[in-house]
């Protein structure tokens, strides 16, 4: 049985219509005879006419019947036919297809589709090729040939990794296991008005971008790659990285060449889909990635965004509105949201 958190937890919830709640407590309110789940839309009512309930079992025996329109009955079946697919995904050892997966938990495949981007940012199938591919990666690391990366990251042949995956390592799979030798990696920095802005890229896109840095985290991250000044072709790619610093209302469609877990990408993934000038929570990336408990690895995810600004980790928060971290001073997360806020406004 679910444990209703405490109620002033509860109820900061309630206000902030936190999603990350939805199906951990409903909100019963004594007025209406109805109860809502944490991120009902409508209008709140006060506190003094609200209770708080585990689950809608219990609101229902207390007398309360379900909001007809944020439809709480139907979070807690979502939530776990998501979690079960996430379970079933990470646990196959063979690729599971979108009807196989969708009919292991109840749904009708293009229905669940649809269900499991909302929850975690990405589809069923990219979900399961970020899993192979980090699989495919932490492999490439200890064993002492490819094919057999391969074949340990749960690939039926080499031609498969070949034919779907490989791309998203950026570059070969046997440079990656030789800390990037083969792989040329330029940098440059850049003025910006919260201070110089370091941008390094593959041919594939960007790699790094980040604040009071240098080619020395490149070294330590690639150790065997070729790594060396920037030419014009990056100067272009870093005046737009500092141009989504200096206007970030402007559309950025950036090359990336990016990787990390499963999650740290869905987190990555949610993070580049919150509008200019709006946050969200820790707890609420947590949630669209598939894994709401999973909160503080959220936070460690944004932190580990090795692309700052071009994945916007500054507009996440923890709840109540208190900054939370940042890699590079809060003085520039306070600056950043400052900025977004008001050309927000702007644009109204």
């Amino acid at each position: 049985m679910s444990i209703a958190p405490d109620t002033e937890t509860a109820w900061t919830a309630f206000e902030a219509r936190d999603r990350a709640w939805d199906g951990r407590f409903v909100v019963g309110v004594k007025t209406t005879g109805i109860y809502c789940k944490p991120s009902c839309p409508a209008r709140h009512p006060k506190r003094e006419n609200v209770t708080f309930h585990p689950d809608a079992a219990s609101a229902r025996a207390a007398g309360f019947r379900a909001c007809l329109r944020c439809t709480p009955d139907e979070v807690g079946r979502d939530r776990t036919a998501v979690a079960a697919a996430v379970a079933l995904l990470e646990a196959a050892e063979d690729r599971l297809s979108l009807d196989q997966v969708a009919a292991k938990v109840g749904y009708a495949p293009h229905h669940f589709h649809r269900l499991f981007k909302r929850a975690t940012g990405v589809t069923p199938a990219a979900y399961a090729r970020a899993l192979r591919t980090g699989r495919a990666r932490d492999a490439l690391s200890e064993d002492s040939t490819v094919t057999e990366a391969i074949y340990d990251a749960g690939y039926s042949a080499p031609s498969r990794f070949y034919e779907a995956d490989a791309k998203r390592l950026g570059m070969a799979p046997s440079a990656w296991a030789r800390g990037g030798e083969g792989v040329t990696i330029r940098w440059t920095t850049a003025d910006t008005s919260l201070g110089t802005l370091f941008v390094a890229a593959t041919d594939k896109g960007l790699c790094r971008v980040s604040f009071d840095e240098d080619a020395d985290e490149l070294h330590r991250r690639f150790p065997n790659a070729t790594i060396e000044p920037g030419d014009e072709a990056l100067a272009d790619l870093a005046a737009q990285v500092v141009a989504a610093v200096e206007s970030p209302d402007r559309d950025q469609d950036l090359p990336l060449d990016v990787r990390g877990t499963a999650f740290q990408e869905a987190i990555w993934q949610a993070l580049r889909t919150i509008p200019i000038g709006e946050t969200r929570t820790y707890s609420e990336l947590a949630a669209l990635a598939g894994r709401p408990a999973a909160v503080r690895a959220a936070g460690t995810a944004c932190g580990q965004n090795p692309v700052s600004i071009v994945i916007p980790c500054h507009r996440a928060q923890r709840i109540g509105g208190a900054l939370g971290g940042y890699a590079y001073g809060l003085d520039r997360k306070r600056a950043l949201l400052a900025a977004e806020a008001q050309r927000a406004d702007l644009q109204e």
